[in-house]
């Protein structure tokens, strides 16, 4: 459709990573920056093209978070969207995703732009909640302990706010359903401050979580955590340093059957840095042990502060932050790659990648 917002940005959906992120990063930034915006090709680098249920529910999310703002194309399918932004306002939202679409996923897209909201009216909150349905441990998206152990911390640690993340239900593939809270959401009334991460220290604990829900085996918790547990050991770090709990899920804490693992080391300079694998059909428990501890293995390796997940959900904090920040990274995933683009894109942001330094970003 030919864009009806004569002053949008354009933006190509097929671009690079070609996927959903490029939707819930332009749409995040248009709502901060009240900044219309036109989107096609959508998911052009994806079978099939085109918004699935998901990508539809964060779109609608922010379009609800940014009062009097108007959003068109979004339905299933559709390779064009429009967004004309409004005004981004504090309260207590909800999204349901209906199908296992990720729940982190609808909170990468509804974060920041709570951050910058403002009070409707003299009787509104200060702050914002979040209730979001959906799948909380799916394949190809970041599983909810990872914003739990990771990222909430980081953005404590660094940004200085720390919203409470509250898991009331797990959903897995296919059903969903399952049930997070995220609370006090703080409205900001200043910039985010820049950042500097330059030192990871050294590694002081590896912790874990292993996890099985619903009707699958209990024993599954077991393989899957010796294997991470050897595959650690083989790497040089012995059972002193690790530790790696093994929990069989309640029926009431979950919706459906599912299981996995999620593995974080902890630095004595305060850097998290994790790696997940989800269990899949066919897919045999002690390689998802296996899988987990190498993709934990492989962020440590590269000497980075920062994960694979966690480096391309920092850009956006990073490009709106005051300033310029710094942040030693490993290589670059196609996400970062993405997310450095349309931050570039959308924002006066500028960032300088140096291979084997340090990555850096200037805002206003």
């Amino acid at each position: 459709m030919a864009s009806s917002i004569t002053t949008a940005t354009r933006i190509d959906g097929s671009y690079l990573e070609g996927g959903g992120q490029v939707l819930r990063n332009a749409i995040a930034y248009s709502a901060l920056l009240k900044k219309p915006i036109a989107i096609d090709k959508i998911r052009g680098n994806r079978d099939p093209p085109g918004l699935r249920p998901q990508h539809a529910t964060g779109l609608e999310l922010v379009s609800r978070l940014s009062k009097d703002s108007v959003l068109t194309g979004a339905e299933r399918g559709s390779s064009e969207i429009e967004f004309q932004p409004g005004t981004l306002i504090t309260g207590s939202f909800s999204a349901d995703t209906k199908t296992a679409g990720s729940t982190t996923l609808l909170l990468q897209v509804s974060l920041p732009c709570l951050l910058f909201a403002t009070r409707p009216n003299s009787d509104s909150p200060d702050d914002s909640d979040l209730r979001l349905q959906g799948g909380t441990n799916a394949i190809k998206a970041p599983p909810i302990d990872f914003v739990n152990l990771v990222l909430f911390p980081f953005l404590d640690r660094h940004f200085g706010f720390g919203p409470k993340l509250v898991i009331r239900k797990r959903g897995y593939y296919p059903k969903g359903q399952g049930e997070i809270y995220i609370e006090n959401i703080p409205a900001l009334t200043a910039p985010l401050p820049s950042i500097t991460v330059t030192d990871r220290g050294k590694v002081t604990l590896i912790r874990g979580r292993a996890y099985v829900a619903g009707t699958l085996p209990s024993r599954l918790l077991r393989v899957m955590a010796d294997a991470a547990r050897k595959k650690l050991k083989e790497a040089g770090y012995g059972q002193r340093m690790v530790d790696i709990d093994e929990e069989l899920e309640p029926p009431h804490a979950a919706a459906g059957s599912g299981s996995g693992i999620i593995l974080w080391a902890e630095t004595d300079q305060g850097c998290i840095l994790s790696g997940s694998a989800i269990g899949e059909r066919g897919v045999k428990a002690d390689e998802t042990g296996r899988a987990a501890a190498h993709e934990l293995l492989e962020n440590l390796a590269h000497g980075g502060c920062v994960d694979e997940y966690l480096q391309d959900q920092i850009i956006i904090f990073m490009a709106i932050a005051k300033g310029e920040s710094q942040v030693v990274c490993g290589p670059l995933s196609l996400h970062t790659r993405t997310a450095i683009w349309l931050a570039e894109l959308m924002t006066d942001a500028k960032f300088t990648i140096t291979e084997g330094g340090v990555d850096s970003a200037g805002g206003d």
